[in-house]
């Protein structure tokens, strides 16, 4: 397979380590050696690291309406963050001083936490400014850990807040970046660190408005996180570190024999990463994208395996059909009525009012006839959903040119990627046929222009099925 793949100069390497790689001391252990391993190759290392495993979930538990009016579930979920950070700081960090001042800054975290807690129970409400704040307290407490870790072991490190560099609006809980301000900032900050042969330590998944506020980037944003920083230093490549072997052809939890797949191109991993691919955080590809950098994505467990390459562009492509992902836990809304043909705005009028929800809509699809429009939403918005649609359309239903406003039970979205399904006729027919042989019901099904996914919905108990099922065309895509 050729591909374009830039020859890396070995100049700046941002790695980026999830929560899994980060979340005990035998595998923050491995995170530091990775790192000291690559900065005897690189002449800039930066690291990007996510909260340790099931902090973040711990953190927005002490926020909660059933812990914030109980002093003592909010004391033991505090003494349990303690904890945590204090195994992996007592197994790694081996200087007296250098363990205090680590425990110290861990420790007034985790007040901030409690107090913001005490003050949500006293308010009797939230807001998501002070959301964001307890949620990327699991970040910040980590860049303390992995880098006096580093410093333990002789990388030379030093713990660094993204609030200094990366620069949001005020949309608290999935703020957008100011990629102008960001690119200064990083630069200012991070360049005299670098120039000093040390190792800077970044908070992933936070950042701040332009007031100096604490803002998020989505849950799972640290990815994100590395991208932006990458793409303003500018860094040769981004390197994701998490607990598989790169992009894999499907969730090996529920296909046993899914394998990695080493070269994805960025069309190929966006479609990956918004159907349901945990891989990757969809917003990553951009920055790399636009900046011109590499991207690789590899095991921290495994550091040996290639993991998978993401490029640009494929000169050729041998795999048709590339991997398949799942979105479980969804309904399908249905709008129909024979009123509806011909009728301007239906459709415009019925995602304006799906937005105002702040609703994900995953998957849409309309006949020509215009008789119905179908589209997917999170199964608990799906009644919420309904009721506004119905209130909006009150005079089309009355009118009977809206016949009814209905949801499917539970299902489930499979999509198939493939860069080689835009040169190779009759992939959807293969994907339709292999699920109808195997007594899989397609309830819906869309494929974009660009053709490099097809997406069929199937009911919620058909979803595994239907995974093992495509998985298998994956074997034979050489023989189309």
């Amino acid at each position: 397979m050729k591909t374009q793949i830039t020859t890396i100069q070995k100049n700046t390497l941002v790695m980026k380590f999830g929560g899994t790689s980060v979340g005990t001391p035998d595998a923050m252990r491995q995170a530091v050696s990775i790192v000291k391993n690559e900065k005897a190759q690189w002449k800039n290392v930066v690291v990007i690291t996510s909260a340790l495993s099931g902090v973040t979930d711990t953190l927005l538990k002490m926020a909660s309406c059933e812990t914030i009016s109980n002093p003592k579930a909010l004391d033991m979920f505090a003494l349990e963050l303690i904890q945590k950070h204090d195994e992996i700081a007592n197994a790694l960090i081996h200087e007296p001083v250098l363990f205090q001042q680590t425990i110290q800054a861990i420790n007034e975290v985790i007040s901030q936490v409690v107090n913001l807690c005490k003050a949500i129970a006293v308010l009797g409400e939230s807001t998501p400014r002070v959301m964001d704040t307890i949620a990327s307290a699991g970040e910040r407490m980590c860049i303390h850990l992995l880098a006096a870790a580093l410093n333990s072991a002789g990388v030379p490190a030093t713990a660094i807040e993204a609030t200094r560099l990366i620069v949001t609006d005020e949309h608290y809980g999935d703020a957008h970046p100011d990629f102008a301000r960001t690119k200064k900032n990083t630069c200012k900050v991070l360049n005299p660190i670098l120039e000093g042969g040390k190792v800077p330590v970044i908070t992933g998944f936070m950042a701040a408005s332009e007031a100096g506020t604490i803002t998020t980037l989505g849950r799972g944003g640290s990815d994100y996180s590395a991208a932006i920083i990458g793409a303003a230093l500018p860094a040769d490549d981004v390197w994701i570190y998490t607990d598989v072997n790169g992009v894999m052809t499907a969730d090996p939890r529920l296909v046993p024999d899914a394998s990695t797949v080493p070269v994805c191109s960025f069309r190929e991993i966006a479609e990956l990463a918004y159907y349901g691919a945990k891989v990757l955080h969809p917003k990553t590809i951009r920055p790399v994208i636009e900046a011109g950098i590499g991207l690789r994505v590899c095991n921290t467990f495994q550091p040996e395996h290639p993991g998978t390459r993401l490029v640009s562009e494929l000169d050729a492509q041998h795999d048709v059909i590339k991997a398949i992902t799942t979105v479980r836990g969804l309904k399908l809304i249905t709008l129909e009525g024979r009123g509806m043909l011909g009728v301007p705005g239906v459709a415009a009028k019925t995602f304006e009012t799906v937005a105002r929800l702040g609703t994900s809509v995953p998957l849409i699809t309309q006949a020509s006839s215009e008789q119905s429009i179908c589209f997917a939403v999170p199964s608990e918005k799906a009644d919420q959903v309904i009721a506004m649609l119905s209130k909006s359309f009150a005079h089309e239903i009355e009118s009977r040119d809206i016949d009814r406003v209905w949801a499917t039970d539970e299902v489930g979205i499979v999509t198939v990627v493939g860069e080689g399904m835009r040169s190779t006729p009759g992939v959807a027919g293969r994907v339709c046929t292999a699920l109808g042989d195997n007594k899989v019901n397609i309830v819906a099904m869309a494929q974009g222009s660009s053709e490099v996914a097809i997406s069929v919905m199937v009911n919620a108990a058909d979803l595994q099925p239907a995974l093992k099922v495509l998985h298998k065309l994956i074997n034979h895509s050489d023989a189309a």
